[in-house]
């Protein structure tokens, strides 16, 4: 079984990893921790935005880290393990990653947005259950 894990450095990908471990048989899994940045749109003349690539680079070394931390959990939990960072809407990377390695499940936290913030910031793990082509799984950090 192939597996694809979102995360995104948080308690909600950290239930999300745990429940994936406590599920599935490492000899029969193989998963993928993937982390999507999502850049801040700027609006700046290009010659200005220089200070922009500094900060991208420090979100993208911080995800590295993060992913490697899951990976190293799922392996010393017996699992075979890839990970990935990449950059862009998360919905969408996360959709299509899935589909180009063939994953037969997702996995991610949800975040329990409500109201006005699941309104205006929209619902990863919604829009992937909506879009994906395999079952999608969403873990919720326990009350």
């Amino acid at each position: 079984m192939k597996i694809l894990l979102a995360t995104d450095d948080s308690k909600f990908s950290e239930a999300a990893a745990k429940s994936l471990a406590g599920q599935f048989r490492p000899q029969d899994t193989e998963v993928r921790v993937l982390q999507v940045v999502e850049p801040i749109a700027i609006s700046e003349p290009p010659q200005m935005s220089s200070g922009y690539y500094p900060e991208l680079e420090s979100q993208l070394s911080q995800a590295r880290e993060a992913v490697d931390r899951v990976a190293k959990m799922l392996s010393s939990a017996g699992f075979r393990v890839t990970t990935s960072v990449a950059t862009g809407d998360a919905r969408s990377v996360i959709l299509e990653d899935a589909a180009k390695w063939h994953a037969d499940l997702i996995v991610l936290g949800s975040h329990g947005r409500k109201g006005l913030g699941r309104f205006f910031l929209g619902s990863v793990s919604e829009a992937v259950a909506r879009h994906a082509h395999c079952s999608v799984q969403i873990v919720r950090v326990p009350s």
